[in-house]
């Protein structure tokens, strides 16, 4: 009777661990998406100030100078790491890294089968240097107020202040509903 009991227990346990990791990667997921949304809002906030006061050649100047500030604070803030990223970067520091690279391909893997950007996101358990690091990326879709800096007519004046502050720019020519990059989260275990 004992050995069976401790075989259902044992058998219960082993089937429960999955269930229980999965539940702990979503939570996880269900935070950074938390933290996302407050970067976003943050940015967001400072990029509507910036259009209202000076249109979008001040509007680049929040994306050069405030965007990483507020990456910082969250992360600070968090104890994560947490910025953006693009298969075409504006900001060479943003460049992704061989797994950020292989999510935003899927992602527009995924926008080409059909799937709406806006919810688009995806999560991982990854190993770096024998560290454990739960990844997250939420997609950035290329909104109509997105293309005033990032699309195929760009105004002389923002293409002048782009090639001022990127030499190297390669975040331009998008469409709307582009996939402009993501937010991208490391947390580590």
């Amino acid at each position: 009777m004992i050995q069976k009991l401790f075989f259902i227990f044992t058998c219960s346990l082993a089937l429960s661990t999955p269930v229980i990791a999965d539940n702990h990667l979503k939570d996880r997921a269900s935070s950074s998406k938390q933290v996302v949304q407050e970067f976003m809002k943050q940015l967001k906030g400072e990029l509507g100030q910036a259009m209202k006061s000076g249109g979008p050649v001040n509007a680049i100047s929040v994306c050069n100078s405030k965007a990483p500030v507020i990456a910082k604070e969250l992360s600070d803030k968090y104890g994560w790491e947490i910025a953006r990223t693009s298969l075409k970067v504006r900001n060479p520091e943003n460049t992704a890294d061989a797994w950020e690279d292989e999510v935003l391909r899927k992602f527009e893997n995924r926008k080409d089968m059909g799937e709406d950007v806006k919810p688009m996101a995806y999560f991982a358990m990854v190993e770096n240097n024998q560290q454990q690091n739960f990844r997250f990326m939420k997609a950035i879709p290329t909104a109509e107020v997105c293309l005033k800096c990032h699309g195929q007519n760009i105004a002389p004046d923002v293409k002048a202040k782009l090639d001022e502050l990127y030499p190297n720019d390669k975040a331009r020519g998008y469409k709307l509903g582009d996939i402009r990059g993501a937010f991208t989260i490391t947390q580590p275990m």
